[in-house]
């Protein structure tokens, strides 16, 4: 059934667009008060989708998937802001961001849950869930404020990568070990083998590629042929990443858009993207963020948890990976909005969560934890991104 979702999808943009415009006289960026939008239709607070006109035709699930598109379309946007001489200077900061990054949030997550009664593994397993880490967020933040070409914008985008890399890595072998896999050694050498094997190809492959193909379009007797082979290319990519590569969608959308950023048409690739990726997709994508949360099923046991897993997901990421920007050779000011830029979780850490649900290693009250820690995350990055890009630079020592 149409007609519930045509009326949803109203719905959801209109509170994102209005949210936005509220949050931005605030003096906030307006992806805040998009996702504050989420949470009040949500489950959380009035529940609007779960009305009997929405919920019997699953419309629910059609604009989490659209989400989906939604964050897909944004990284590819990202990675057009993404001129490579840049990006390559940023490379021993953002690996070090990355591995600590990733290092410090499993290490001291899992000892923080532990006391809460839950076994090696489960600690250990939301340790993952608390390593893997979604730009998203920072980066329409960062494109929010023209910032996402600086030096910090380049490290940051470097730095998910590398942590999404590692953090599947490390999540493909804790499932291997987990499920009793028989693969060994090696198997878990060719997972890591796999993805390695992916970006770099992808890369190359896309570098010499698109922007031939992109030239090419331009000049087909068809309408819109340069845009729709764009679009059929980051999805491909993205398809590739996560079917090919076993990394997160995300990286292979970000990748088609590094690799047409210096195309011949990016303007016009530029205004095309934009225009289809705010006006439909993101709001409805950060909208859904809030939607997936729902704070009342959290019974008063898991209260202190839940307190405890937010906090450490943002200290931990705020120290790890805000260090590894210090070791790169960063400014204190540079590292600290690094580590802010790398706090948000979004739908990478409930892919995760995802499928510790599946392999039985977490309940669904941990992954409502997990839910409502992306939330916070995903919440408080923007303000603090945008109060730490407004300090101003000091004499480092």
């Amino acid at each position: 059934m149409i007609v519930p979702l045509l009326s949803a999808l109203a719905l959801v943009i209109a509170a994102a667009k209005i949210g936005g415009w509220l949050s931005n006289r605030l003096g906030q960026p307006a992806v805040l008060g998009e996702l504050v939008a989420g949470l009040l239709l949500g489950p959380s607070v009035f529940d609007v989708f779960g009305r009997p006109y929405f919920d019997t035709a699953h419309t629910l699930e059609t604009v989490h998937e659209l989400g989906e598109l939604g964050v897909i379309f944004l990284m590819f946007a990202a990675g057009l802001e993404v001129h490579l001489s840049d990006f390559v200077k940023t490379g021993k900061p953002a690996l070090l961001a990355g591995v600590l990054g990733v290092v410090v949030p499993i290490t001291f997550g899992a000892l923080v849950v532990l006391p809460f009664g839950y076994a090696v593994e489960q600690a250990v397993f939301l340790g993952i869930v608390l390593a893997a880490t979604s730009v998203s967020i920072s980066a329409q933040t960062l494109m929010e404020l023209g910032r996402l070409r600086s030096r910090e914008g380049f490290t940051l985008l470097g730095a998910a990568v590398v942590d999404d890399v590692l953090a599947i890595g490390v999540l493909s072998v804790f499932v291997a070990l987990a499920e009793g896999n028989s693969g060994g050694a090696l198997g878990l050498v060719w997972v890591i083998a796999r993805m390695i094997l992916f970006l770099v190809g992808a890369f190359l492959l896309g570098v010499w590629l698109l922007p031939r193909a992109a030239r090419w379009a331009e000049r087909l007797p068809v309408s819109e042929g340069l845009m729709s082979l764009v679009i059929v290319s980051l999805l491909a990519f993205a398809w590739a990443s996560e079917a090919v590569g076993g990394v997160a969608a995300i990286t292979g959308a970000f990748i088609a858009g590094v690799a047409l950023s210096h195309s011949s048409v990016k303007d016009e690739i530029e205004r095309g993207i934009h225009t289809l990726t705010y006006a439909f997709f993101v709001p409805v994508f950060l909208v859904g963020i809030g939607l997936m949360a729902n704070v009342r099923s959290l019974s008063g046991s898991d209260v202190g948890l839940t307190i405890a897993v937010c906090l450490i997901a943002i200290l931990t990421k705020l120290i790890g990976s805000g260090a590894g920007a210090k070791l790169g050779g960063m400014t204190w000011i540079e590292s600290l909005r690094v580590g802010l830029g790398m706090v948000s979780r979004g739908e990478v850490g409930l892919i995760v969560a995802g499928v510790g649900i599946t392999a039985g290693v977490i309940g669904t009250n941990v992954f409502t934890v997990v839910v409502v820690m992306v939330l916070v995350t995903t919440l408080v990055t923007p303000p603090l991104l945008r109060w730490a890009l407004r300090e101003k630079e000091a004499p480092d020592g």
